[in-house]
C-alpha cells in the first residue's frame, strides 16, 4: 500500500521511489512468467495517475512522452565526473532500450563522448533482454562476456538479460527495489565506483 500524495499533488521522493518498487515488482513478475499484459512505463503511469486522483485518460499520453528520448535530459550532478572516473581505469559503453535518439540524447547532456560505444535498441533492431543487443554491443567493443559487466535498473531486463548473455551484472537500484533479491546492486554512482574498483 502506498501513501497519499500530498495535498500540493506533488509526490515526494519516497512515494516516486515506492511507486518504482512496486511497478517494478509487477513488470519482472510478468517478465518472469511470460504474461506480459503492459509494458513497465503503462504500469508505472497508470499506479501514478491513481494515486494522484487523476483521469486514467491522460495515461497513454504519459506513456508517449517516457519513451521519447528527447524528454531524457536530466542528470544528477557530479555524473560526468564519475563517468570519468570510471572510464580512466574500465571502457566502458551504452545498451539501451530506446527509439534510436540515444547518443543525439546522451550528447545534449554532455555524456556521449564518455563511452565508447553507444548501442541503441531503436537502431539495432532488438531490445534488452534478448542476448542480441548484448552480443551487439560486446562486437562493438571487442569484448568477451567472461570479462565484461553490465550495469542496469531492471532485474528481468538489465540483470537477466546480461547474465543469460554470459556476462556479469549488477543493479543501479537507487529506489531499492532489490534490496532483498540477493544479487549484487548499489544505490548511487558513488557506490558502484567502490563495488567496480572491488
Amino acid at each position: 500500500m502506498l501513501a497519499p500524495i500530498a495535498s500540493d499533488r506533488h509526490p515526494t521522493l519516497e512515494q516516486w521511489q515506492a511507486l518504482e518498487r512496486r511497478t517494478k515488482t509487477e513488470f519482472d513478475q510478468s517478465m518472469q512468467t511470460g504474461r506480459i499484459d503492459h509494458g513497465f512505463w503503462w504500469t508505472f503511469h497508470t499506479y501514478l495517475l491513481q494515486q494522484l486522483g487523476e483521469d486514467i485518460a491522460i495515461r497513454d499520453v504519459l506513456v508517449e512522452n517516457t519513451q521519447n528520448s528527447g524528454n531524457w535530459d536530466q542528470i544528477l550532478p557530479g555524473t560526468r565526473d564519475a563517468l570519468r572516473r570510471i572510464r580512466a581505469d574500465l571502457r566502458i559503453a551504452v545498451i539501451s532500450n530506446a527509439d534510436g535518439r540515444i547518443q543525439q540524447v546522451l550528447s545534449r547532456c554532455g555524456l556521449a563522448d564518455c563511452f565508447e560505444s553507444i548501442i541503441d535498441s531503436g537502431i539495432v533492431g532488438v531490445e534488452k533482454p534478448r542476448r542480441e543487443i548484448f552480443d551487439a554491443a560486446l562486437c562493438a567493443m571487442n569484448a568477451s562476456p567472461e570479462e565484461s559487466v553490465y550495469v542496469g535498473d531492471v532485474y528481468s531486463v538489465d540483470y537477466q538479460g546480461a547474465r543469460n548473455a554470459g556476462m556479469d551484472a549488477i543493479l543501479f537500484d537507487v529506489a531499492g527495489a532489490y534490496r532483498d533479491r540477493g544479487v549484487p546492486r548499489v544505490e548511487s554512482l558513488k557506490q558502484l565506483e567502490g563495488w567496480l574498483q572491488q
